[in-house]
């Protein structure tokens, strides 16, 4: 199969994620990089349907390829974890339906918006409010209100103002929010939740597991054989034969719907998870986060850019406030939100802007929550692993099922032509005398040997395996703060070759404090000296910060200590102001805010109109130091001096570039008078006012710390030992950013620290797109970076065959999360646009834990190796015994009921040892993983032919030398027996301990940690005494005999040989060349020369 074979190091994707070329990376000792004559050698075989490297944003083109060339016995259970295209197909049909509604209502609105005045409905078309319960207004009206956004009705129950009345309610300081309120809330209103869809019960599993063809085949042949068998042996000793058949069928189902069960509970927790969206809300004029099914009617939520409309409600307040309604409304048109358009729809995001908003509907009461409970969220996903691995159980597959037809063929041919013999040496078939039952008899249990070979050959648990190794793999990274959004990222994870890593948050602890100030030329020290400060400096300082912030303060009425909330930046601020002797409340109160303009990553700088009681007017900037100082011309002294910036902008630029050295953030601080009639008076001129950003006068420049995280040095260091190059994104400048990248080790020295290993994001954005491709290997840090440049550097670096893990936390870096191979988003910082576009979550912002990301990533692929590795050394040992026996002697050694239990070790328990080892700190100490390496490498056929040619050759001599060997026991046919039965013992007890050899299959000591790895250890246990069991007490069932001592001590010493011989085998040595490669280079030659004659 191609997909076996089409392979290289170290390869990548195109950037639309379906592969076309693979490039691989040079490796002076590996003769293939230097053989020119084989360009071709790197194409991929376009006629592969398993060839899928990337499944992100796959077409179902592709998916549906790939599952119809796939040999399937279960295609319930097979196809369980991928994307049910189906029901996606289902799921868009549902959205549009319901999205449809809402673009009717959207019409209808801007209709009634356009008419204005004359087309405004009648106020007395509007239901008044009716009382329920406590509540002026009831469940109905506020639904009907949303629901058709009734401006109307809205106006008659007195705005917005007088509805939060109604609803016990505050605009500024929310509800009371004590548990008394909360439930009279939830009893009147309802919850925001919505029923969901349950999960599939046991009892589905277990009809599922029922559907594989073979053992509905088993079943049937078990049942005709215990009609039989009863018949011509009576019911006491004739229901054995079928009755063991169907017993073990049974067990197989009821083991597989089990694991299959239990892993079905991880996923369903892990979404869960993944819905538990954590807000601010407003409660007793205290901001406070909750989670999103904890928001109730009334409940004031203030609101930003990238934040979820987390139900519906009514604007209270909003500046520049647009909201994305494309998840309900189907359009990607972004909606501006004021007083003639409040309403505002639950699932829908803010793209711009900032606002609060008041809750007056939540749960199966909105349109999104009725578009949830209708649709059914996890429709699966399929990782490249699990097509490749469907790739590889079809190859098996088709062998198998070959040899099991072949062995069918042979097994008939010497039935009908006597040359089978019973245990008594008699021919079982005589032409003209042996009865029709008995003829009936001996086919059904010559095909059900068939039949079994075909359940053991293909192996149906491999693809399945990924799966599980995922399950695992994401429950215990939820304990290392990552949360897996796209199954698919866990494995690309393993092959990550970069890493553009943001520096707030996720280098540094996000712990900020101002601890440099300068005020005109005088630096405070400390820098909360309010001595060395005039008084209408420090007023000026106080309202620009007060007003220009997305920040709260909450000082309480007991007098403890006063609360601050905000992002790390605006919290550094306030705090800093709070000490100058700032009155958060009182500035507010004594100043209108006129228009703002929200904080912008492009620009890296937030403004606000205010007017003052006295109706003067003051516009406030606020943002990165060197960029509002380049709009300065004046700036205020410490004694409230105006002078000109002209002649001390080289100072200035001195003191940033000082507290820059000492990486801290630097923010300035500026304002400017502004007269009132330049202001537009009309709201929709105002929305669209610039804020005039020129001739400011500087007031302050602070320097915020914000130290490195302890142990990210170290997480730097071993992502670079472990191949994956770390690079730093920042928006801080270039100071900050080099000093910072020094702290952390990602910059190992000052001459590290030039052009291109350190760039601006302006510089590197203005180059040619080819030149940026040439640079971009060498960038280390980039400073003053954009969402925009981030995402070019993303790209250039996947141009070049870099497979690209991203960080990201604002909405605007949405669009390189979604580029990104792993696009990383930060779970306390990120925005939910943020999140959506990201792979994985990292729930505590910590660069350690991405790089615990990359080892699980490598252990879901090197746990898969091990399997393969185990499995396939089951299924080449037991197909070869059975068909040289079948072949030269007409009878198998190992019978459907011992085929049945082999198959369960290695497909069900297996998978259930190997894919559930934890990651060891080696999987770090080599390169990452090609996404083309072959899934079975030379070092793992190597230990695969070595180990299954021994268990061959000691199974093929007990098979055919065994009786001379036992020739002491009483008769043939009890000498037969015992042979058959410690061939059976054995081969179980060389899997046991082989599972042990496959735990490293590149390491000497494969007992390492064995121990701290109970479920390997409590599987092997199972499955030792259960062989004993199956030996001493059910040998009617499995046409075994009981073994004495030494039989039992031969079988264990022939699986413990294993181990040594599983040493001796690593000290052969193997090429670097993957054979898949060698021979499709033999294969494409033939086909060049013979193309040439």
């Amino acid at each position: 199969m191609s997909n076996m074979t089409s392979t290289s190091r170290g390869s990548t994707s195109s950037s639309n994620g379906l592969l076309t070329v693979t490039i691989a990376n040079s490796h002076p000792d590996d003769p293939a990089t230097d053989d020119n004559d084989d360009d071709d050698d790197l194409l991929v075989d376009p006629d592969d349907p398993f060839d899928i490297t990337h499944t992100k944003n796959a077409p179902p083109e592709t998916l549906k390829r790939w599952r119809q060339a796939a040999l399937v016995l279960n295609a319930s259970r097979r196809f369980r974890y991928t994307l049910d295209l189906k029901k996606d197909e289902e799921k868009e049909q549902k959205k549009s339906m319901i999205r449809s509604h809402a673009q009717v209502i959207r019409a209808a609105l801007l209709f009634r918006l356009a008419g204005e005045r004359e087309l405004v409905t009648s106020t007395a078309a509007v239901v008044s409010p009716a009382p329920v319960g406590e509540y002026a207004v009831g469940l109905e009206q506020l639904v009907s209100m949303a629901k058709n956004q009734n401006i109307s009705a809205l106006q008659q129950y007195g705005g917005v103002k007088g509805l939060s009345n109604l609803l016990k309610s505050n605009p500024d300081k929310g509800i009371s929010g004590d548990d008394a309120d909360l439930l009279k809330r939830k009893n009147a209103f309802g919850t925001n939740t919505y029923p969901r869809k349950k999960g599939r019960s046991f009892w589905r599993f277990l009809w599922e597991s029922w559907q594989d063809l073979t053992l509905i085949i088993l079943i049937i042949a078990a049942v005709v054989s215990l009609v039989l068998g009863i018949k011509t042996e009576g019911l006491e000793e004739g229901w054995y034969d079928g009755g063991s058949i169907a017993f073990a069928v049974f067990l197989v189902i009821i083991v597989t719907a089990g694991s299959d069960y239990r892993q079905s509970l991880q996923f369903q927790n892990l979404n869960a998870e993944k819905q538990n969206i954590k807000l601010e809300v407003i409660r007793g004029g205290r901001t406070i986060q909750i989670s999103i099914f904890d928001i109730v009617v009334g409940d004031v939520v203030p609101l930003k850019i990238g934040d979820q409309v987390p139900a519906d409600g009514v604007l209270i307040t909003g500046h520049s406030l647009a909201i994305d309604e494309s998840s309900m409304t189907g359009e990607s048109k972004i909606i501006h939100k004021d007083q003639k358009v409040p309403f505002l729809m639950s699932g829908c995001k803010v793209a711009d802007g900032v606002g609060a908003m008041l809750v007056t509907g939540v749960g199966i009461n909105t349109e999104w929550g009725l578009l949830m409970a209708s649709i059914s969220e996890d429709t699966g996903e399929e990782t490249p692993l699990q097509v490749r691995l469907n790739g590889v159980a079809t190859f098996v597959g088709i062998v198998g099922l070959t040899v099991a037809v072949s062995v069918l063929a042979v097994l008939l041919g010497r039935y009908f032509s006597g040359h089978t013999k019973d245990l008594d040496e008699k021919v079982q078939f005589v032409a003209g005398q042996t009865s029709a039952s008995k003829v009936v008899d001996g086919v059904i249990k010559i095909f059900t040997i068939a039949v079994t070979i075909v359940v053991v050959a293909v192996p149906e648990g491999l693809p399945l395996a990924v799966t599980l190794t995922l399950a695992y793999s994401m429950r215990k990274m939820m304990a290392d703060k990552a949360l897996v959004r796209r199954l698919s990222a866990c494995e690309t994870m393993g092959s990550a070759t970069t890493i553009c890593s943001d520096k707030t948050g996720t280098l540094t602890l996000n712990q900020m404090t101002v601890v440099e100030a300068y005020v005109g030329r005088k630096k405070l020290n400390p820098p909360d000296d309010l001595t060395k400060l005039h008084p209408e400096v420090l007023s000026l300082i106080n309202e620009g910060i007060a007003q220009n912030t997305t920040g709260n303060v909450f000082v309480p009425k007991d007098g403890e200590e006063v609360e601050v909330s905000g992002s790390p930046t605006e919290k550094a601020i306030l705090s800093w102001a709070v000490k100058l002797g700032m009155s958060f409340d009182l500035i507010r109160s004594n100043s209108t805010i006129l228009h703002v303009f929200p904080f912008n990553s492009e620009k890296k700088r937030g403004g606000v109109a205010v007017k003052l009681v006295n109706s003067a007017v003051h516009i406030h900037w606020k943002g990165a130091a060197e960029i509002v100082l380049g709009t300065c011309t004046q700036y205020l002294d410490s004694d409230g001096h105006l002078k000109s910036i002209e002649e001390e902008k080289v100072i200035f630029k001195k003191a940033i570039e000082d507290m820059a050295a000492q990486s801290l953030r630097c923010v300035a601080i500026a304002y400017r008078s502004y007269d009132l009639d330049k202001i537009p008076s009309n709201e929709e001129e105002l929305d669209q006012w610039s804020l005039p950003e020129h001739e400011l006068v500087l007031l302050a420049i602070v320097g915020i710390k914000d130290p490195c995280r302890p142990g990210v040095k170290d997480a730097v260091k071993v992502c670079t030992e472990a191949g994956v190059k770390v690079r730093m994104v920042t928006g801080d400048n270039l100071q900050t950013a080099k000093a910072i990248a020094l702290e952390c080790g990602i910059l190992m020295s000052n001459e590290d620290a030039v052009e291109p290993n350190i760039i601006e994001g302006k510089t590197f954005r203005e180059l040619s797109e080819k030149e940026r491709e040439q640079v971009v290997k060498k960038i280390t840090v980039m400073g003053r970076s954009s969402p925009t440049d981030k995402l070019l550097l993303v790209q250039a670096l996947r141009k070049g065959g870099e497979v690209v893990a991203v960080t990201g936390d604002g909405t605007n870096d949405a669009p390189a999360l979604h580029e990104a191979d792993i696009g990383l988003s930060m779970g306390i910082q990120g925005t939910e646009v943020a999140k959506e576009s990201s792979d994985i979550i990292i729930l505590d912002d910590n660069f350690a834990s991405v790089v615990k990301v990359v080892r699980w990533g490598r252990s879901v692929y090197a746990n898969i190796q091990k399997f393969i590795q185990f499995q396939l050394t089951v299924n080449v040992a037991a197909l070869i015994i059975n068909v040289v026996a079948a072949i030269s002697s007409g009878n198998v050694p190992l019978n459907a009921v011992q085929l049945l239990w082999v198959n369960l070790i290695m497909d069900t328990l297996g998978a259930l040892a190997l894919a559930t080892e934890p990651p060891t700190d080696s999987l770090m100490h080599r390169t990452p993983v090609g996404r083309r390496e072959p899934l079975i490498t030379n070092v793992m056929w190597r230990n695969l032919v070595v180990q299954a040619l021994y268990q061959v050759a000691v199974l093929l001599v007990l098979n055919f030398g065994g009786e001379s060997i036992l020739r002491n026991q009483d008769s043939k046919a009890h000498t037969i027996q015992v042979k058959n039965t410690l061939i059976f013992n054995a081969f179980v007890f060389c899997q046991i301990f082989n599972e042990f050899n496959a735990r490293k299959p590149d390491e000497m000591n494969v007992f390492r940690g064995v121990t701290k790895n109970r479920l390997f250890m409590g599987i092997v246990g199972i499955t030792f005494v259960l062989q004993i069991i199956i030996i001493e007490f059910l040998g009617n069932f499995t046409k075994t005999v009981r073994l004495d001592w030494k039989l039992w001590l031969a079988s264990l010493c022939i699986g413990i040989f294993s181990w040594p011989l599983a040493i001796v085998g690593k000290f052969i040595p193997v090429p670097k060349t993957p054979l898949s490669r060698s021979f499709m280079r033999s294969f494409r030659r033939l086909r060049k020369s013979r193309a040439a004659q």
